[in-house]
């Protein structure tokens, strides 16, 4: 079985080493790939990935439309496409696998979500994650392709609200970092993270998805993993932005882009627009883009009006 990898990055390498460790064969692109091809896996060029069945994307979202058009060219009906993005298109929040759909002949998509990290899954070091998709067969293709013994892969057919979840993690993480960079404690950083989810998935059923789903592996599993310090790039980029180092360092240093930046500012001016409440993820915005700063955070999150839970 062949399997298609569209990045190479961190994460893209980790899904790589992920496939060969169940047997596949690994067919990979990137513009500026990181590493050399190993036994099994092959770098080749964009439309070479046709060849692969089941293809996954690993890509940051300001960069997928653009690739998954230019691939679709080469692809049909037959093909399964999977993103791991933590991203969302446009001032409607479009997800990812709308994209995918839109842009490209393959109906059978899907997006792989959960605590998954790139050094946790190079390493094979047991854990779990969501595939949610409409198809059951793309569940098994993701399921055949890295699952096992130590990586425990579920399904979910709700995929607007694990996309969604995913994205709400990827942002609520720079946050905790950012918490945790200041110096508050445990329990500040608990109101944070439970509240900052809370809403999210007001606007995640608001768009389509279900309430149990950001209560499952995808949201609240997910956001357990990045408090609880699972190393992945949001946390170090909270920290970095609570030190005051600039952005454009942050990314230089990282090599990663993170995308809980845009997608803070894209879902506050969202609930805006249609009268949701996300007075935190507005929060969050802000402190992205230097609007506020520590103290101001503190003051705020913590004059917040309270009521039933």
């Amino acid at each position: 079985m062949k399997i298609g990898v569209v990045g190479g990055g961190a994460f893209a390498w980790a899904l790589a080493h992920a496939v060969r460790r169940t047997g596949s064969e690994v067919l990979m692109w990137s513009r500026r790939p990181q590493r050399e091809a190993g036994a099994g896996i092959s770098l080749v060029a964009l439309p070479a990935l046709a060849a692969a069945e089941l293809i996954f994307f690993a890509v940051p979202s300001p960069v997928l439309p653009e690739l998954a058009r230019e691939l679709g060219q080469h692809l049909d009906g037959g093909h399964y496409l999977v993103h791991v993005s933590r991203g969302i298109v446009g001032d409607g929040l479009m997800t990812l696998s709308q994209v995918l759909r839109s842009v490209t002949p393959c109906r059978r998509v899907g997006a792989l979500a959960g605590p998954l990290v790139a050094a946790a899954l190079e390493s094979g070091a047991p854990g779990g994650g969501v595939i949610a998709s409409r198809f059951p067969e793309v569940h098994a293709a993701v399921r055949e392709a890295i699952g096992g013994k130590r990586l425990r892969i579920y399904s979910s057919e709700d995929v607007i609200g694990a996309e969604f979840a995913s994205t709400a993690v990827g942002l609520l993480a720079m946050a905790v970092g950012y918490v945790q960079g200041i110096g508050l404690g445990p329990a500040t950083l608990a109101v944070m993270a439970s509240r900052g989810m809370a809403e999210c998935t007001r606007i995640g059923v608001q768009l389509g998805g279900r309430v149990e789903t950001f209560a499952g592996l995808a949201g609240h599993g997910d956001l357990l993993a990045a408090v609880a310090g699972d190393g992945r790039p949001e946390l170090a980029v909270g920290r970095e932005l609570a030190a005051g180092t600039l952005l454009a360092d942050i990314r230089r240093q990282g090599g990663a882009y993170v995308e809980g930046i845009e997608s803070a500012r894209r879902i506050a001016a969202y609930a805006q627009r249609t009268g949701a409440r996300a007075p935190l993820v507005s929060m969050c915005a802000d402190v992205f883009d230097r609007k506020i700063g520590s103290a101001e955070v503190v003051e705020l999150l913590m004059s917040r009006a309270v009521g039933g839970e």
